[in-house]
């Protein structure tokens, strides 16, 4: 039976700190179904708290006002941390929210790891000051740190989508009140452990974990001057109402129903190695997931058929053991979510190839098998909503534009691939494809390029020169014509 992990304090400007209320969230195994953490509910006062003393830190601490340097030298022990901790946040990822143990030591903790080590690479070698030539004399144009950011997470990533946003805002010179979910809260004080031994001064980082309600009265607060928020399609839109109020800057990383496209020329096993793991991967519950697989009509028995089998051998069961490569989804409304799904995509008449219900030998827990529909139109609801399951689309198409339309055909545009035999072709069909991220004969996310979405899938960018700059702002100075001293850095 796993050990129980009870928090009683919250984390406010780098301290344990009583709560302001008595709500508790309880952490349930979406292995067990069995309570493994409690801590603290954030309030409203506690928001209040955080924001104010994130509000005294900009403006009159210190973060802001060391070199880059110093920051760097801060956020680098907190990226070394994460690394010789990766074990144990992986752990206590995968017993929160499902995620294969395996996967999450290379995507949830090393992952992190790696976002960090990336933000200090582009901190490094950002242009904070440059010279212009104006139209009436010379001008410096500066770029300085945006604020107060409020920081919010979901779920199914939360240390790699927390370095994403903390990273950069750190680095900037701003200060934090992060918001992780009710489901994953218990890594989060792992990262505040790791925070304070690191040395991040008074009131730069506070950690809440809270419902939407105070999510809500977080990303509304007068005191932030930016949002970050990663979730839903529906909460992001929400996120950017209530942000407009105070004119608060956001950018929002939602959701997707990305397109593998498999064209006639592809090395089918060299696609199925790639894409099964990309389309099924942290148990369907990730935005960049390869959803909709596109298989071109003369080739779409034979690529049905090892897509199904590869699928079918995919090993499922408890997430903390290795061997595993599906596990449970997060919660129960979850499964529940995705099995709705799969009975309205056998009523809207596409066909289950593999998967379908509860996988054999699994009585408890959350859990759906992995499953691939066949003989789907894009026009179908399984096709164009995000289902944030294992439930996969194989969809035929005949010529090559066709392909190009399906791919297109969406509310999203997050991620996307295609597999050809041909890579220049292959990268002339990506510059067609209307998404923030796509790939050509393989999968991955960089993070020192931009990552974000066209459409639904978002607002703004993530990683990259383009995602730091998100946490700063632009400030021109005009100087004298004639001038020609150094003016910059």
């Amino acid at each position: 039976m796993t050990e129980l992990v009870e928090h009683g304090k919250l984390y406010i400007g780098g301290e344990l700190t009583d709560p302001a209320g008595g709500g508790v969230i309880e952490v349930v195994s979406p292995h067990t179904e069995e309570v493994i953490g409690r801590v603290p509910h954030a309030s409203r006062a506690d928001v209040d708290r955080a924001v104010a003393a994130a509000r005294e830190a900009f403006d009159h601490g210190p973060w802001p006002r060391m070199t880059l340097e110093e920051r760097i030298e801060v956020v680098g022990r907190i990226k070394d941390a994460v690394a010789v901790r990766h074990e144990e946040i992986a752990r206590s990822i995968s017993s929160q929210n499902g995620s294969p143990y395996s996967w999450s030591i290379l995507a949830q903790a090393l992952g992190a790891m790696m976002v960090w080590d990336a933000a200090i690479t582009v901190a490094r070698d950002f242009p904070y000051e440059q010279r212009r030539s104006g139209v009436l004399g010379p001008i410096l144009v500066r770029r300085e740190p945006v604020g107060v950011v409020a920081a919010v997470v979901p779920w199914n990533v939360p240390q790699f989508t927390a370095a994403a946003k903390l990273g950069p805002a750190l680095l900037a010179g701003c200060t934090v009140v992060l918001k992780p979910s009710p489901e994953s809260p218990l890594d989060s004080y792992i990262l505040a452990e790791i925070a304070t031994a690191a040395g991040l001064p008074e009131g730069v980082l506070s950690i809440l974990p809270a419902d939407r309600e105070v999510s809500e009265y977080l990303v509304g607060h007068p005191g932030v001057d930016k949002v970050s928020f990663t979730g839903s399609v529906a909460a992001g839109k929400r996120v950017m109402e209530v942000a407009s109020r105070n004119l608060t800057r956001v950018t929002l990383e939602l959701g997707g129903k990305s397109a593998a496209v498999i064209l006639p020329d592809a090395d089918v096993a060299t696609a199925v190695a790639g894409i099964v793991p990309a389309a099924w991967m942290n148990n369907g519950q990730a935005c960049v997931a390869q959803t909709r697989i596109l298989a071109p009509r003369s080739r779409y028995d034979e690529i049905a058929e090892a897509f199904a089998a590869a699928a079918g051998a995919l090993v499922v069961g408890d997430p903390l053991d290795p061997a595993t490569q599906v596990g449970p989804l997060v919660a129960q409304r979850q499964r529940q979510r995705s099995l709705d799904y799969i009975k309205l995509g056998q009523d809207e008449g596409a066909k289950v190839l593999t998967g379908g219900g509860r996988p054999a030998g699994l009585d408890r827990g959350w859990y759906v098998e992995p499953t691939l529909f066949g003989a789907v139109d894009n026009s179908m609801r399984i096709a164009r909503e995000e289902i944030f399951g294992p439930v996969i689309c194989l969809l035929p198409y005949g010529e090559e534009s066709e392909a190009l339309r399906i791919a297109d055909d969406s509310d999203f545009g997050l991620s996307g691939s295609v597999w050809t035999g041909d890579v220049e072709h292959g990268i002339d069909f990506a510059r067609q494809v209307r998404t923030g991220t796509f790939n050509v004969n393989t999968f991955s996310l960089d993070m020192l390029g931009p990552f974000g979405g066209y459409k639904n899938s978002g607002l703004g960018r993530e990683f990259g020169p383009e995602g730091f700059g998100e946490y700063l702002e632009h400030k021109m100075i005009h100087l004298p014509a004639g001038y020609e001293g150094p003016g910059g850095a």
